[in-house]
This record gives C-alpha cells, structure tokens and sequence, in this order.
C-alpha cells in the first residue's frame, strides 16, 4: 500500500483583534511549525505573524483577526493574516526617530515575497517564508 498525499500540512485560527492577538498567533504558529519538524523557519514565521496580526488589530475596525500557515514545500510555508478592512497595506516610510511604521518593512526583508489580496468580507495578508531566507 502506498501513501497518498491528502492536501498540504495547514493551520489556522481566529482571534479576537485585541492586543493579545498576536501573541496568540504567534505562539500558535510556531508549535504548528515544530510540530512539522520545520524548526528553522520559527523565528521569521513569529517576526512576520506578529507584524501582520498587529497591523491588523491596529489599523483596521475587525473584530476578529485570521491567521493560517500552510506547509508550502519541504522548507517553506506561507503565513496569512486576515481581517475585515477592504483596505490594502502599504509599507510607511517612518522617521528616523519614530517607534512605529516598521512592520511592513520588516515582513519584506524576512519574507521570499509577499502580497494582499481582497476576498470576501476583507482581505488576506500574506507572507512566503524559506528555510535559505528572502529573495
């Protein structure tokens, strides 16, 4: 008998768009991520849930904020982040001195690419992460 493939290794939750979100996400995401056996990419999956669940939160009138990983390949995965806001990120250009409007830049030096799309009541963040790093 052989093994036949069923779809891709996937996780995904909701939470309440508060500040704890991304502490949920990220925690949740790593252990679905050691649970595949993909240590490696651990800490830029944490770095890139957290900045996408955080502009979530905060720049958008959800209630609830998505996030999924999805085995994508031997070493790679895709992290997601959903909300309600029809509204398209955009990387900002902060001051020198300024402590916010980072994360998207962030999420483009950790990611190999990433994108928004809009789909049905809001819209979906998403990242490419690679065990060998960005593009």
């Amino acid at each position: 008998m052989t093994a036949v493939p069923v779809g891709p290794q996937r996780y995904q939750g909701r939470y309440p768009a508060t500040s704890e979100a991304a502490a949920h996400a990220r925690r949740d995401i790593a252990l679905a991520l050691e649970a595949w056996g993909l240590p490696q990419l651990v800490d830029v999956a944490r770095q890139v849930v957290t900045e996408l669940v955080a502009n979530a939160v905060e720049h958008t009138e959800s209630t609830t904020v998505g996030a999924s990983i999805t085995r994508t390949g031997t070493v790679s995965a895709r992290v997601v982040v959903t909300d309600a806001s029809r509204t398209r990120p955009t990387p900002g250009t902060p001051a020198d001195d300024a402590e916010n409007g980072r994360g998207l830049c962030l999420v483009d030096a950790l990611a190999h690419t990433w994108g928004s799309e809009l789909v049905h009541g809001g819209k979906r963040v998403w990242a490419e992460l690679h065990a060998d790093g960005p593009q």
